[in-house]
């Protein structure tokens, strides 16, 4: 009997360390399957976390190889002039909005300007000179530099501009471009580069040549200048090198995101237009629309008292919709 009364004593011990052993064990399992729905929820939230995470990063970029303004070399061997250019290349990469915004009007622009650019002589580089002027957009700085190409109402008029309250032909796409092509050989004759010639449009001829006589150097890479002109041709450069390889900046987009080309012709105009809405619907247009692909008309109507000659740009039939 004694030793039954053992063998029961033993086996209730053995249960109760078994049942200590599964409150220990239950206490560092998961918990009950009522909170098991919460937990997957953390879990995944922290996975969106590291997702998001690893999907935006900040990277410093490694120095392009072969960097080169309309063929003249960038000494970014040089301490200096790599660290300004590293600057731009940073700042237009990681200013990710205003950089695609560029792309998507080079789509639209590029196609009048690069053949003006190679009809008058002037290296295909220089297109991104009116990028960084005015983000192609018909622009007005504060010194009142006006389109594109941002010319000066003097140096526009010094260059074959007709500029008027009636007709701001800075405003012309194709007239302006030719002016500022005319003012950039001008500049390469008198300096011997395209890279001096960028500067100058920026701080002008006569300014950049009195900085190199008085800093006894010829080159704008050895010239000390202010903030604006010191970064300009660090600038042109950047934007000509994300905006020829985007994607290695990680700028996504299909051609269809892209700003398309409207393809328009040219009408004759030598005579005053007396009101210049009704033109536009003579021809299935508004005004807006008018205005848009002829932003030179300053006003609503043409005077042309010396009866010139003056080509309206209008787009072809059915490219808009209109409301009635």
């Amino acid at each position: 009997m004694k030793l039954i009364m053992k063998t029961i004593q033993k086996i209730g011990a053995i249960i109760g360390v078994i049942a200590a052993a599964g409150l220990i064990i239950n206490a560092v399992q998961a918990p009950p399957a009522e909170n098991a729905v919460g937990d997957l929820s953390q879990k995944e939230d922290v996975k969106k976390e590291a997702k998001l995470v690893n999907d935006y990063n900040v990277y410093a970029l490694p120095m392009p190889d072969g960097l080169n303004f309309a063929g003249e070399e960038v000494p970014v061997h040089n301490p200096d002039i790599r660290e300004r250019m590293d600057r731009e290349l940073l700042v237009n990469t990681y200013w990710q909005s205003n950089s695609l915004l560029l792309l998507k009007r080079a789509h639209k622009f590029f196609p009048i300007i690069e053949p003006i650019l190679k009809e008058e002589g002037v290296p295909d580089d220089l297109k991104y000179l009116a990028v960084i002027e005015s983000g192609l957009t018909q622009a007005v700085s504060p010194a009142r530099a006006t389109g594109f190409w941002q010319i000066l109402k003097t140096t526009g008029k010094e260059y074959g501009l007709e500029v008027n309250d009636n007709v701001d032909e800075r405003y012309n796409i194709e007239k302006s471009t030719r002016a500022a092509c005319k003012y950039l050989r001008k500049s390469k004759e008198r300096f011997g580069s395209w890279t001096a010639a960028a500067a100058a449009y920026n701080a002008g001829n006569a300014g950049v040549s009195r900085r190199m006589d008085s800093q006894n150097v010829n080159t704008y890479y050895d010239l000390l200048l202010g903030e604006e002109t010191g970064r300009y041709v660090f600038r042109i450069i950047a934007l000509k090198e994300i905006m020829s390889n985007p994607q290695k900046y990680g700028f996504n987009y299909r051609t269809a995101d892209l700003y398309p080309p409207i393809e328009t012709y040219k009408v004759s105009v030598d005579t005053a237009v007396t009101n210049l809405v009704s033109f536009a619907e003579g021809f299935g247009l508004n005004y807006k629309i008018l205005k848009i692909h002829n932003p030179w008309l300053r006003e609503p109507h043409l005077n042309n008292k010396s009866r010139k000659e003056y080509f309206i740009e209008i787009p072809k039939q059915g490219t808009y919709t209109l409301g009635n």
